[in-house]
């Protein structure tokens, strides 16, 4: 008998995208990059939407791309397959970096990059207050909406503390907050020829 990932569809809720906002993969997503992969939306409208993948970082540091950058252990994320040479960043102190776009509560997305690396520098921003991501997710116009409803997506409500946390939770832990209905996404292994 050949396994059917179709049974693991559920009809997803009826939560619309918007700016603050999460995506949550479906297990069986296609690509390495999206499988099981958790989108922060910074950005939703007519035009487009952008994103950032929060579960999912590289083994390297933010030095390792901008070498002038301050002496600063936080990690650098796997943002999404666009602009993949470029740096972004998301953070919780718009008290001392002016320009981000608000996301969620204290959440901004960007902002002015001198005042950063400053501020770092000053040690007035800690790893727990920013976030950096190697490229961006992107959807062009009316492009998300077609793949939730194709059920690729789920999308849900996020606590800023779980993007900014000490502890970046996995893929299973914003599935299980979803709700029960969704506990055979969290529950079916990742391989599922090993099990």
């Amino acid at each position: 008998m050949s396994f059917n990932p179709d049974i693991f569809k559920i009809q997803t809720n009826n939560v619309i995208p918007r700016k603050g906002r999460i995506l949550i993969a479906e297990p069986f997503l296609s690509g390495r990059l999206f499988n099981r992969s958790i989108i922060l939306l910074t950005a939703h409208g007519e035009k487009g939407t952008v994103g950032f993948i929060i579960n999912k970082w590289l083994e390297v540091s933010i030095q390792d791309y901008i070498p002038d950058f301050p002496d600063f252990d936080a990690p650098v994320f796997i943002g999404g397959p666009v602009s993949t040479d470029s740096i972004y960043f998301i953070h919780n102190r718009s008290d001392v970096i002016t320009g981000g776009i608000q996301v969620l509560n204290d959440i901004f997305w960007g902002g002015d990059f001198d005042e950063l690396k400053k501020s770092i520098a000053l040690g007035m921003i800690k790893p727990r207050n920013v976030r950096f991501f190697m490229g961006y997710s992107g959807w062009d116009a009316g492009q998300l909406n077609l793949e939730i409803k194709e059920n690729s997506w789920l999308i849900n409500d996020v606590e800023p503390n779980m993007i900014m946390g000490e502890k970046v939770p996995s893929w299973i832990d914003f599935v299980k907050r979803v709700g029960n209905q969704y506990s055979i996404w969290a529950n079916f292994p990742e391989d599922p020829s090993l099990n």
